[in-house]
């Protein structure tokens, strides 16, 4: 059994592996266009970078499409295989979502910019999923020409 360890991404380059792996992102907490908010960007940035986004919003429960995607309520519920979770919760929400993103198996979840839950992270570390905290994915993206 490998150490659970190994699936907290810290380094450059482990970012970047799992950016060069990446083709689908699902948005959790996802918000819908109007006011500049980055739940909003960062998506629509990633989606015009040429990642397929699957919108996953919290809120706005009469909203069915964000981006021109179809809204999914749950990671689990898009029934297909996702290769990253971009979360857009405040740390003490996050413990709510475990359940369905253990339920989802996605390669990997990305906490964005000013998010960390330690033991949320390593339970799903030792689920074998690849976690990232505390980074934005638009920076990142734009850091590596994307």
């Amino acid at each position: 059994m490998s150490d659970w360890r190994t699936h907290i991404v810290e380094s450059e380059a482990g970012i970047t592996a799992l950016l060069e792996r990446t083709r689908t992102i699902a948005v959790l907490g996802i918000k819908v266009p109007g006011k500049p908010a980055p739940a909003f960007d960062v998506p629509a940035y990633a989606q015009r970078a040429g990642f397929r986004v699957i919108p996953v919003p919290v809120y706005y429960p009469e909203v069915t499409e964000i981006l021109g995607e179809p809204v999914v309520r749950t990671v689990a519920g898009i029934g297909a295989p996702v290769d990253l979770v971009n979360v857009f919760r405040r740390p003490s929400d996050i413990p709510a979502h475990l359940d369905d993103l253990l339920a989802a198996r996605p390669r990997a979840v990305w906490f964005q910019l000013g998010i960390r839950h330690d033991e949320v992270a390593e339970t799903l570390a030792r689920a074998g999923i690849d976690v990232v905290q505390d980074r934005c994915l638009l920076v990142e993206l734009r850091d590596r020409g994307r």
